[in-house]
C-alpha cells in the first residue's frame, strides 16, 4: 500500500459567510468559490495550500433539500450561532479500499460523492460524526487526473504543520501508521482534561498563523 497524504483540512461553519469572515480574519485571505455537495446538502469555499492540498470551509446549504441521512462532519449538530472552527481533516489514498481495511479505527463506510464535475470516494460514518472524538481523518480517493487544488489561485499559503491533540496519542499514532500517512502531522496529548482538537499552522505572506 502506497503512503497516504494530507488532502485537505476542513473548517465547519453554520454559514459560508461566517466561515469566510473567520478565514479572512485569521489568515488575511478570503477563500474562493467552491461548489455544492448534492448528497449532503452542503456547500463550500476553498483556499489553495499546495499543488495537492487545500483548506475547505463547509456549511449546510440553505438552498438545498435536506439529505435523507445525517450530514458529514457533524454539521447537523452545529447551532446557528456556532463559531467556525477547524474540526476535521481528510487524507488522500490511491486505494481507499486497502487503506480502509488497514485502519485501526472505524472511519465509516466508503461513499461516492460529487461536487460539480468532480467525483470521489470518501469515508463517512453513518451518523455523520467524526471518529476518535473528532480528530481522526476521513479517507478520500479522487477520480481525477489532476488534483482540485491545482485549479485554485495560489495566494501564498501553505500548511506548515497539523497538530492532532488527543488524550490517547498512541491510539492516533497507530491509526496514522496503519494507513502510512506521510506528511507534516504531529500528535500530542491533551492537557488538563482538554477536549481533543486540531491545530493547523499555516504559512501566509504575513507570517505563520494558526487555525
Amino acid at each position: 500500500m502506497k503512503p497516504c497524504s494530507i488532502d485537505h483540512i476542513t473548517i465547519t461553519s453554520p454559514t459560508l459567510k461566517a466561515g469566510e469572515e473567520y478565514v479572512l480574519k485569521t489568515l488575511g485571505v478570503a477563500p474562493q468559490a467552491g461548489g455544492e455537495h448534492p448528497r449532503m446538502g452542503t456547500h463550500n469555499l476553498l483556499l489553495r495550500l499546495g499543488d495537492a492540498l487545500f483548506l475547505e470551509v463547509i456549511s449546510p446549504n440553505p438552498a438545498a433539500p435536506s439529505p435523507s441521512r445525517p450530514r458529514w462532519f457533524n454539521l447537523d449538530r452545529l447551532s446557528a450561532n456556532a463559531v467556525p472552527a477547524l474540526t476535521t481533516w481528510v487524507v488522500r489514498t490511491e486505494d481507499i479500499h486497502a487503506s480502509h481495511a488497514a485502519c485501526t479505527e472505524a472511519l465509516g463506510a466508503i461513499e461516492p460523492m460529487t461536487r460539480g464535475a468532480l467525483n470521489w470516494l470518501i469515508t463517512i460514518p453513518a451518523d455523520g460524526s467524526v471518529p476518535c472524538d473528532g480528530v481522526a481523518p476521513a479517507l478520500i480517493q479522487w477520480h481525477a487526473e489532476t488534483h482540485p487544488a491545482s485549479r485554485l489561485e495560489d495566494v501564498g499559503l501553505s500548511l506548515a504543520r497539523l497538530e492532532v491533540l488527543h488524550p490517547d496519542p498512541a491510539r492516533m499514532e497507530r491509526l496514522l501508521a496503519a494507513i502510512g500517512l506521510d506528511g507534516p502531522v504531529s500528535i500530542r496529548k491533551t492537557e488538563n482534561g482538554a477536549a481533543p482538537r486540531l491545530v493547523a499552522h499555516i504559512n501566509t505572506p504575513e507570517g505563520l498563523r494558526q487555525l
